[in-house]
């Protein structure tokens, strides 16, 4: 494969962005925005450290994400799997981008800005969920939000249910036992416990 290694390259191969496309990006929320995110209960956070890049999904029920204003949103932090990867990248550049995703809306919602982490009692309180206050708070300024075509939903057909594939059984418990298992428990064991905490961490800490 030839390796694409310049900005010149790439638009010589996909070429230039219709004229107004540009204009649908804003600095800011717009109307049509605030009420994507208030129906919302799922965004895509993609941040990126000095060595690291990931994206996690955030989840609750509609409108979970706090608007605050035109140029500041707040995500709450709910019990996870401690591994911190987002919220450290949160801590070493500041960068994050979110895709807000809504169910039979092949359209997506996307905000990219600065972002910090913050304790407080209210607010994670006011955030709360299942009678839990969020553990905290990740404060997002907003520099750009857009809404971003259908094209590949429509694609890929996903929100389409008479497309969807069988659903896949995840198993932690085998995936973690092929690193964990020693010679005091055998690989049976270990994907058997964690199966069973696994269960009980989804019924009881969400």
């Amino acid at each position: 494969m030839k390796r694409i290694e310049s900005l010149e390259q790439l638009r010589n191969l996909l070429g230039e962005p219709h004229s107004l496309t540009q204009q649908k990006i804003s600095p800011a929320l717009t109307p049509e925005a605030r009420g994507f995110i208030e129906q919302s209960a799922l965004v895509f956070m993609a941040t990126g450290g000095d060595d690291d890049v990931t994206v996690s999904p955030k989840g609750d029920q509609p409108g979970f994400v706090r608007i605050v204003d035109d140029n500041t949103l707040l995500i709450p932090e709910r019990p996870g799997n401690k591994l911190l990867h987002g919220l450290s990248n949160i801590l070493h550049t500041g960068r994050i981008g979110l895709l807000f995703v809504m169910p039979g809306t092949e359209e997506t919602l996307r905000v990219n800005g600065s972002a910090a982490l913050y304790e407080d009692k209210d607010i994670c309180g006011e955030l709360s969920a299942n009678g839990k206050p969020a553990l905290l708070v990740i404060k997002v300024d907003v520099k750009e939000c857009f809404f971003h075509c259908a094209k590949a939903f429509k694609r890929s057909k996903a929100w389409q249910p008479e497309h969807w594939p069988e659903p896949q059984k995840i198993k932690f418990g085998e995936q973690i036992a092929r690193n964990a298992a020693s010679g005091k428990l055998s690989r049976a064991a270990v994907a058997k416990a964690v199966d069973t905490a696994v269960k009980a961490d989804y019924k009881f800490n969400l």
